[in-house]
């Protein structure tokens, strides 16, 4: 592994569930997606991106727990319409759609749509997102709640924090399919282990990529 892919590699933190956490070198910018259920209330979030407003996704409770004075906001486009925790003349604040693209504290970012395929949690009509966020040079993909699509196959990313958890997400065989098909330089699995799926989903995501791509676990055993 490349050593500007280990470190961002070191950078990053899944406390719970699909909270990441990532921490750039340069400029130093804390990125938090999606923070859930976190102990604690650190206010270090430069950036807070969200990528759908489900409860264990978009929590105003945590969210109030990482922002600070300054904190910068990365939404769904169709979350313009909420009725938002933030002062958004005194915030800054991104929508984007599917495709979209900011730049914000430094770091790009582009979205992915998420959606299911053959279920109806996440309709891909709501037009909900995943990020690609390059952090020191790295691409880092978030996948926020999706299946298996022809959308998510078109990443080129270097990490890929991938939704393993099954029932409302890819299970963890087709998650360590989409990773295969990615051929990121490592693969973190998540969505699993508290709100749905297993605690051992994320070995088994590693079984069943078999060596094909290398793995992290970052979700607390």
């Amino acid at each position: 592994m490349e050593p500007r892919v280990q470190e961002t590699l070191d950078r990053i933190s899944v406390p719970v569930h699909s909270c990441v956490r990532i921490e750039s070198r340069h400029p130093g910018v804390v990125m938090y997606v999606d923070p859930f259920r976190l102990d604690g209330a650190p206010h270090d979030a430069d950036i807070v991106l969200i990528t759908h407003d489900h409860y264990d996704h978009f929590s105003p409770e945590d969210i109030a727990k990482v922002r600070k004075p300054g904190t910068a906001f990365v939404l769904p486009q169709a979350m313009d319409r909420r009725d938002l925790p933030l002062d958004r003349t005194a915030t800054e604040v991104h929508f984007l759609a599917p495709y979209s693209e900011c730049t914000v504290f430094g770091i790009p970012v582009r979205t992915v749509p998420a959606y299911n395929v053959g279920k109806e949690f996440h309709p891909k009509a709501n037009r909900w997102i995943g990020y690609v966020l390059t952090v020191d040079g790295v691409r880092v993909y978030v996948s926020g709640d999706t299946d298996d699509n022809q959308d998510v196959r078109t990443v080129r990313c270097d990490i890929a924090c991938l939704a393993a958890g099954g029932t409302f997400t890819c299970t963890p065989r087709e998650a360590a399919e989409l990773a295969c098909a990615l051929a990121p330089a490592v693969a973190i699995p998540t969505h699993y282990g508290s709100v749905v799926g297993k605690p051992e989903d994320g070995a088994a995501f590693k079984e069943f990529v078999g060596g094909r791509v290398p793995v992290c676990l970052k979700i607390p055993a």
